[in-house]
């Protein structure tokens, strides 16, 4: 695939169309790739930013005609799945499709410190620079990434480093590709193309319309889809319409006829913002009525969905996947506590004047610093003034490294992570959302996981064992009739796949 500005603006421009399109379907017969197996030809992942494992389950049980109940009773309901720590949008996906931590893909947050980078402008030094992939990257008009928004690789000419380029693993948009098989993916920014894997080329139909800026703690500021759950609604229904468009045998566009996609699939933001917005009504999970409506309409999402498989005669050989990047917390009906970051920031300076690089705070924190010795010094006065801070506990050196590369090694890898009370958010003076994700707390992390389809051995199976997100990824392989192995995050970490795929695949095959 050729990158350069010409070639990817206009990629981007087509694709940020498409959200426009309401197209009619097409009757077109869509070409089958080697990736399948006898029965599962078609992996669609359905990944809810906020679904909690326990959403799921109350939502199935008050609902029980719902698209949600009937997939459960066609599938297998993992209860115990956890994303990633940290848990952020970024290292979450990356988990659902490249079956890596952060220790394996390099990628911490979606705004993070890389030492050996030099920023967008200036000298080309290897001093260290920050590195956002997010709607500030954005092109003109939110057309693409601009190039000249992104740090630089002294190492490598200088070169902007593109999204993709920082991914250190390969996905699995990438082995399907590889192996003759069709992809697509649709999500939030622009930046999304990390999923393209490290040459850029995993996706054949990538759709990436821009959310903006988050808008949560700004429920008046009409421009911001996220400031209202119906905004944010619409702009999903443009993703979900997108997708059917590829069920139909088309592009994402409606416009131009192509396969249906051996994995696809597209991210949904409604369930995020009606929790930062709306919240819980109890520590148990029950949902507000705003929560609740929501829940409601992403039901009717997938609905349309799975209608347009079995409209197209997909839905026997096609294996649904619901799941989520990340959790929210916390869960409760008491208000939290919203602390400046800025204050974190001082703290860090007055500890280590000087050596704050990048201080990424939601619901918890990373810190890097410009130089590691300084880690315990910054520790020991952030836990000294826990209680004003909100701070349960401060994670270095070898407590840091069961969970990440040492920073002494790894150019990415954070030098602390703060780990808050579990009603603490750090954000901006003023700020009112109910929740907030992107630390270690169970809240963050625990998430749905729903395999569905109606070629899977014990349909119905509630599977109450822990596991990881990660495991998906050789998940989706593995129903593809794909080898796992391929996935270099799965060789590395030796990531396991998901109990009772086997019997799945077995029975598909039989």
């Amino acid at each position: 695939m050729n990158h350069g500005d010409a070639g990817r603006n206009a990629r981007r421009g087509l694709l940020a169309t498409a959200m426009l399109a309401l197209c009619v379907f097409s009757t077109t017969v869509p070409a089958r790739a080697s990736a399948g197996t006898d029965s599962v030809k078609h992996v669609l992942l359905v990944s809810v930013d906020g679904l909690h494992a326990i959403d799921l389950q109350r939502f199935i049980a008050s609902h029980p005609h719902s698209t949600l109940a009937a997939l459960a009773r066609h599938g297998i309901d993992y209860t115990q799945a956890r994303s990633p720590a940290p848990a952020d949008s970024f290292p979450g996906l990356l988990a659902l499709v490249t079956g890596g931590t952060p220790a394996a893909t390099g990628v911490y947050y979606d705004v993070t410190w890389d030492r050996g980078f030099a920023p967008p402008g200036g000298a080309c030094k290897p001093n260290g620079a920050r590195v956002a992939y997010n709607e500030a990257i954005d092109g003109k008009g939110s057309h693409g990434i601009a190039r000249a928004k992104l740090p630089r690789d002294p190492r490598h000419g200088c070169a902007p480093v593109e999204p993709w380029q920082y991914l250190r693993v390969n996905t699995v948009f990438d082995v399907v590709h590889a192996a003759g098989g069709y992809t697509a993916w649709a999500d939030k920014h622009p930046a999304y193309a990390i999923v393209e894997g490290p040459h850029g080329d995993g996706v054949d139909d990538l759709y990436t319309p821009e959310i903006g800026a988050n808008g949560e703690d700004a429920p008046s500021a009409s421009d911001r889809v996220t400031a209202s759950i119906e905004h944010t609604e619409a702009y999903d229904a443009g993703k979900v319409h997108a997708v059917i468009n590829e069920i139909d045998g088309l592009r994402n566009d409606g416009q131009t006829h192509a396969p249906v996609p051996e994995l696809f699939g597209l991210n949904l933001q409604t369930i995020n913002v009606a929790q930062k917005l709306a919240g819980y009504a109890n520590a148990s999970g029950a949902p507000t009525p705003a929560l609740e409506a929501a829940l409601v309409r992403l039901d009717a999402m997938i609905g349309s969905l799975r209608r347009a498989l079995i409209a197209r005669s997909l839905a026997n050989s096609t294996v649904i996947i619901v799941t989520a990047k990340h959790g929210n917390g916390p869960i409760a009906d008491r208000p939290v506590r919203h602390i400046d970051t800025s204050t974190l920031r001082r703290v860090i300076d007055a500890a280590a004047p000087g050596e704050l690089a990048q201080l990424t705070a939601d619901h918890g924190a990373l810190i890097w610093l410009q130089h590691d010795r300084f880690a315990g010094a910054v520790a020991r006065r952030l836990e000294s003034l826990g209680g004003k801070l909100g701070i349960r506990k401060v994670l270095w050196g070898p407590r840091l490294a069961l969970w990440f590369p040492s920073p002494a090694r790894d150019d990415r890898a954070p030098d602390l992570a703060v780990i808050p009370d579990d009603d603490v958010i750090y954000g901006q003076p003023g700020a009112s959302k109910r929740v907030e994700h992107g630390g270690f707390l169970d809240d963050d992390r625990h998430v749905a996981l729903l395999l569905s389809g109606p070629m899977l051995a014990n349909p119905g199976l509630l599977v109450r064992t822990s596991v990881s997100t990660t495991s998906v990824a050789p998940a989706i392989l593995t129903l593809l009739g794909l080898d796992p192995n391929r996935l270099d995050a799965v060789r590395l970490q030796g990531t396991p796949l998901l109990p009772r795929i086997s019997d799945a695949v077995w029975m598909s095959r039989h």
